[in-house]
């Protein structure tokens, strides 16, 4: 079976990211999946970001109506200062449009700054619907980003508590655009309490099962935030995520970082889970480059049944030749901002 291409955050290496040309031009490249990260407006609409601060993808800073929404937040332990998705209605995010998040790496894609909407995920539905009446079935992989924040820590501008759970709207999403065939939705997510949730209470509330996906991020230095925001409170970590702590010696704590969810022992947890796939970086897989020696993490997740889905591969940094090795090493899928090559590459 050919591993799945899967558009990071639509074709990005050729539009802006997370627009409807972004994920249209994906489509037409050949990809399996298209990707969107997703965060929710102040009237609890979710769009498709790569964070909910708006600043760099998007005009916001030169639209003078908004400039008293500018300010200062702390998003999962880092101090922000912007203008956030959750302090606008999703009317007045429609006015905005999208800028290249990246300009020093695709000075290209800024030709098309101000062209193109902030689309909601409903809208990234409806397009994938049309486009399978044209005969391009093509799948959906959102993220839920920063879940913690948005249903516990955050604040809106006036103080109130966002109190929203992207868990459950991406679920709502789905099931109202009648897009619920396990065979084209994966999600995904950094933290673990939000797969839980999904699993254990949003899923079946729906009636609707999707494969689960873990993302990883630095294995040494970060951690997901769920974790930080429970030890933070001092609540009963069991009750959230059971035996977990068990899976290494000295428990979960401020010590634990994503480097202890790759311990065999905690691949195994995340599958009785029902976690079905893992998400690192191509790096965890092959830190010394290409053609350098690959992590046992390869045949640790195989053994515990959990399929891999590296990210992020780039035309620009070496994309081809990591995606060469990758698909040697039998991965499932992989993330690639170049929706065109990944087919190539995926097809041999």
């Amino acid at each position: 079976m050919k591993p799945l291409v899967i558009a990071h955050r639509g074709a990005c290496g050729y539009r802006p990211e997370h627009t409807l040309a972004a994920y249209a031009l994906a489509i037409a490249q050949g990809a399996d999946f298209i990707e969107p990260d997703l965060v929710p407006t102040r009237d609890g609409v979710l769009v498709a970001r790569h964070e909910n601060d708006l600043s760099d993808s998007t005009d916001v800073a030169d639209r003078p109506v908004f400039a008293d929404r500018h300010c200062v937040k702390v998003i999962d332990g880092v101090e922000h200062a912007g203008w956030f998705s959750e302090d606008f209605s999703l009317d007045e995010i429609k006015t905005l449009r999208a800028r290249e998040r990246l300009p020093a790496l695709r000075p290209d894609n800024t030709a098309y700054d101000g062209r193109f909407e902030v689309p909601t995920f409903a809208e990234i539905l409806a397009l994938l619907k049309a486009a399978e009446t044209e005969g391009r079935r093509v799948g959906v992989y959102p993220e839920t980003k920063h879940p913690t924040y948005f249903a516990h820590e955050g604040r809106h501008l006036d103080g109130r508590p966002i109190a929203q759970s992207l868990p459950q709207k991406v679920v709502a999403d789905l099931v109202a655009a009648g897009f619920t065939d396990p065979a084209r939705v994966f999600l995904q997510s950094f933290e673990i309490e939000s797969l839980l949730e999904l699993r254990r209470t949003w899923m079946p509330a729906g009636g609707v099962e999707f494969p689960l996906v873990q993302l990883i991020g630095n294995p040494r230095r970060g951690r997901p935030r769920d974790l930080a925001w429970h030890l933070a409170r001092g609540g009963a970590l069991a009750s959230v995520y059971t035996d977990l702590g068990e899976c290494w010696d000295d428990g979960l704590g401020e010590h634990t970082r994503y480097g202890h969810l790759l311990q065999p022992a905690a691949l195994r947890w995340l599958r009785t889970q029902g976690i079905a796939v893992l998400g690192p970086s191509f790096e965890a897989l092959l830190p010394d480059g290409p053609d350098g020696p690959v992590t046992a993490l390869v045949e640790d997740a195989r053994a515990a049944d959990l399929a891999l889905h590296p990210y992020t591969l780039r035309a620009e940094l070496g994309g081809e030749a990591y995606g060469r090795r990758l698909l040697a090493l039998g991965v499932g899928a992989f993330f690639i901002d170049q929706p065109d090559l990944g087919r190539r590459l995926a097809d041999g």
